[in-house]
């Protein structure tokens, strides 16, 4: 902070007059690392604060400076992570300066040249003026913002999303047919007129042969234009298709008629395996004699071959055996897979299930 007293006394000066390459040429400096650092001069006070106390770098503070007063308040806690290892209260850990820079690249920097609005009309929202001649702007300041190249990005999110509503209101004014969208999920609000992302398609450029016979790649007598006004991209103006009848883009009625055929076809199974039960049970009911032990064996032994494995698994777990670890999946014939647990249980116990 001396250091930038300096450099701010040294510009005050009426004579002789210094410059911010006067001053880099003078004391060795960069022209950018002079301007970074007589940007510390405009940090909050709650800022100024959290570095004189040490409980933020000097990397911490260059990156708060280059931000509007507002959203150096705002950056100011994502220095820290909070720590409840203690065991009274928690405390603030103090986090890398790359941490603060990601954050604020994602939450503040805007890249101006994905704006859906013209950024050199100063009538879209008089107030703000235009963005080529704001001085909030990356590119109205390079010596400051060098590390971002030529990238220029907007430092007031506030400012920002003003005009995008502008330009959203603007373009439905000037284009009442235009279907409003919503790239956002979650249910949409009742009465709205935008239609959610479940509702519509987007239609897309095709960049391969295999891409024009995907459904999203093709256009139809439906296809209308469409502007975002919820979730991301907001104002962006797009191609879509949200007509519920368009067999291209919302086959509908064929996935409901393949549901129908398919719970059709799942309620026929279930009712002739539930005659194959009772006719199953009616037959053994028949039976004149008490069947020897043998008898059911051999039966046992035919009917485990015609069934499948999950089959074969319920009907293990329902009358309680187990399978040992080395015999892997249970498998067929049933004899070596049964004859394990029949050893372990009494043989007069077993033959008193119910199901024989």
């Amino acid at each position: 902070m001396e250091e930038v007293q300096g450099f701010r006394a040294l510009l005050d000066l009426e004579e002789p007059k210094y410059s911010i390459e006067q001053i880099g040429a003078r004391t060795g400096k960069s022209p950018s690392y002079i301007a970074a650092r007589l940007k510390l001069t405009e940090l909050v006070l709650a800022v100024v604060d959290a570095f004189y106390k040490d409980e933020i770098g000097v990397g911490h503070a260059l990156l708060l400076a280059k931000l509007q007063p507002a959203q150096q308040e705002q950056a100011l806690p994502h220095c820290f992570r909070e720590d409840w290892s203690g065991a009274s209260k928690s405390r603030n850990i103090l986090l890398p300066v790359r941490n603060l820079q990601f954050w604020i690249e994602q939450n503040v920097m805007l890249i101006l040249k994905d704006a859906p609005f013209n950024k050199r009309d100063a009538q879209l929202v008089s107030a703000a003026g235009s963005c080529a001649d704001c001085p909030k702007r990356t590119g109205h300041n390079k010596l400051l913002f060098s590390d971002l190249g030529k990238t220029d990005a907007c430092t007031d999110p506030s400012c920002y999303q003003s005009k995008v509503s502008a330009h959203v209101a603007q373009a439905i004014a000037a284009k009442p047919q235009l279907v409003q969208i919503s790239t956002a999920y979650g249910k949409q609000k009742e009465g709205s007129p935008v239609v959610p992302r479940n509702k519509y398609t987007e239609i897309r450029k095709p960049t391969s042969k295999e891409d024009t016979k995907r459904p999203e790649f093709k256009v139809c007598r439906y296809t209308t234009e469409a502007i975002i006004t919820e979730g991301s991209g907001i104002g962006t103006v797009q191609k879509v298709c949200a007509n519920p009848t368009c067999t291209v883009h919302h086959p509908k009625q064929k996935a409901s008629h393949e549901d129908e055929k398919w719970k059709a076809e799942q309620e026929k199974q279930r009712k002739e395996q539930a005659i194959a039960n009772t006719t199953g049970l009616r037959v053994l009911a028949a039976v004149p004699v008490r069947l020897m032990k043998r008898d059911l064996l051999f039966i046992l032994e035919r009917l485990v071959a015609l069934m499948d494995e999950r089959r074969i698994e319920m009907l293990a777990r329902q009358h309680g055996i187990r399978q040992k670890r080395d015999e892997g999946v249970w498998g067929r014939p049933l004899p070596p897979s049964f004859a394990a647990p029949m050893k372990e249980r009494s043989r007069a116990s077993w033959w008193r299930q119910p199901s024989c």
